[in-house]
């Protein structure tokens, strides 16, 4: 697979050359290991040039080209980085490889009163204190109980999450402690079978129930996912790019399903559930903002349409989510994979059930993009909107 194999170059060549910048990394879960020596692009405009040049060759332009969607994906990224601004739902489309039409506000509303209604029935009332209510509740933990917590949690899951995804591929995972000024509270990224999670202790709270839901989001979620497909990439000659990015196609399914791994994992379990039912809809608003804020909408008119649904949005909360969605190349990109994947699986655990299992085990197969999702489940809803694809 020429094509295939000279993409990977070229992506390699681009995240070392990012990586030696000190900028952000382009490659998050390398699934196909080299020990090659990587000589880093000599410039993103090189890199520019040789991703258009890939993507003219006779293979890019064949039907079922899965290389073809990642160039795409790739190209309209780096001319983001390089100062670019495509209309939102183009790049979207281009990147996340799915629509960016969001949901109505009558289906958000009543995503929202389920949401509270989960919380409240764990005793804790709706409002500016929730959070910290919700955490008192499920029973806090120190920042250094938590990887122990977060490893224990894991194993006890580990035997189910292999049943629902079909596979037997080993991981090994390290957990790393650090202070960053960003957005996230968690990451995940690896090589082969080595998954490395490291905890934001700026932004990261650890409770006794989010030990068990973060340790199906990003140990059985991400790192057992990775490791499943480079077990694969090891074993077979898969079709499609061995890398993956935050800002490809693929990204909807890996955040969608780690996020609502609960509902499918431990259906039973209420507080899991509870915060998965609030992680939904958080996840909604936050479309909304994404929508508003790219489409000129006045910040003053989003930190009202913000707090008016979630009253424990602090507006320091509020102002980075409408910065890092219209501000960042890459947020602007990635962070609507969260709300269209976690919205499609929410669906797929309540309404697909007859086609969850297939789904899930393909999911651990392969990183499938949007168009793959709506194919195994033609009754479902389209990913990144609140239609129905009509099949």
């Amino acid at each position: 697979m020429q094509l295939r194999d000279d993409a990977e170059a070229a992506i390699r060549s681009w995240d070392a050359y990012e990586r030696n910048r000190g900028t952000t990394p382009i490659i998050d879960y390398d699934c196909h290991p080299t020990q090659q020596q990587i000589e880093p692009a000599a410039s993103r405009l090189h890199v520019l040039r040789r991703l258009e040049a890939l993507a003219d060759e006779p293979e890019a332009k064949a039907a079922e080209s899965r290389t073809r969607e990642r160039l795409r994906a790739d190209t309209a990224y780096l001319r983001a980085l390089l100062g670019e601004r495509q209309p939102l739902a183009d790049y979207i489309a281009a990147t996340q490889g799915c629509r960016a039409d969001g949901w109505s506000r009558a289906y958000i509303a009543a995503r929202g009163e389920m949401a509270r209604a989960a919380v409240e029935s764990m005793g804790v009332p709706w409002g500016a204190d929730t959070l910290k209510d919700l955490a008192t509740r499920e029973g806090r933990l120190a920042t250094e109980q938590a990887p122990d917590a977060i490893r224990l949690a894991a194993a006890e899951l580990e035997p189910l999450v292999r049943k629902l995804a079909d596979t037997d591929a080993p991981f090994q995972l390290s957990i790393e402690a650090v202070n960053a000024d960003a957005y996230w509270s968690y990451w995940l990224d690896g090589v082969g079978p080595n998954a490395r999670l490291r905890l934001n202790l700026r932004k990261a709270q650890f409770t006794e129930v989010q030990a068990r839901v973060f340790a199906l989001h990003e140990v059985l979620g991400h790192a057992l996912k990775g490791a499943s497909y480079a077990a694969r990439s090891t074993a077979t000659d898969v079709p499609w790019v061995r890398l993956l990015s935050v800002h490809a196609p693929q990204q909807v399914l890996l955040e969608g399903l780690a996020q609502a791994l609960p509902l499918f994992v431990i259906p039973d379990d209420e507080q899991a559930v509870a915060r998965t039912r609030l992680a939904h809809f958080q996840q909604l608003v936050m479309s909304e903002l994404h929508l508003a804020i790219n489409a000129g909408t006045p910040i003053e008119e989003c930190v009202q349409l913000a707090q008016s649904q979630v009253p424990f949005w602090t507006a320091d909360t509020v102002g980075d989510l409408l910065s890092d969605r219209a501000v960042n190349p890459q947020l602007r990109s990635y962070l609507w994979s969260y709300s269209a994947g976690i919205d499609w699986f929410v669906s797929l655990a309540e309404t697909g059930k007859t086609a969850a299992n297939e789904v899930l085990r393909a999911a651990y197969r392969g990183p499938l993009m949007p168009s793959d999702l709506e194919s195994l489940w033609p009754d479902g809803p389209l990913v990144g909107s609140g239609e129905r694809t009509g099949r």
